[in-house]
């Protein structure tokens, strides 16, 4: 994974409002079937971290959680986010291609 490639694209994403930000908007898009990829702080509370991956499983979004509240924070320049969901395909498509580097 090339990590310093994935948070750009994350920042980028944002810039371009792709991403949306915070766990329930990102439930909201996967109970509408439109979340492709999500990303959920590897120091996400127990609670929180449990309702995503139980959400993201049962909708098959795939979900990564290599990255740090303070890393997703920096890369979409806003504070207090532990939940990235992501609609846009073409967004998605590069997020993936870094993150299967």
């Amino acid at each position: 994974m090339n990590r310093n490639k994935v948070l750009g694209d994350l920042g980028l994403a944002r810039r371009a409002n792709k991403l949306i930000l915070g766990e329930i908007a990102a439930w909201e898009l996967m109970k509408k079937g439109k979340a492709i990829l999500a990303f959920l702080a590897s120091d996400a509370g127990k609670n929180t971290s449990k309702r995503l991956v139980d959400k993201s499983t049962t909708y098959q979004v795939r979900l990564i959680r290599d990255f740090t509240a303070v890393e997703l924070e920096q890369a979409v320049g806003l504070a207090n986010i532990k939940v990235i969901a992501l609609a846009d395909a073409q967004f998605a498509q590069l997020l993936i291609q870094a993150i299967d580097e």
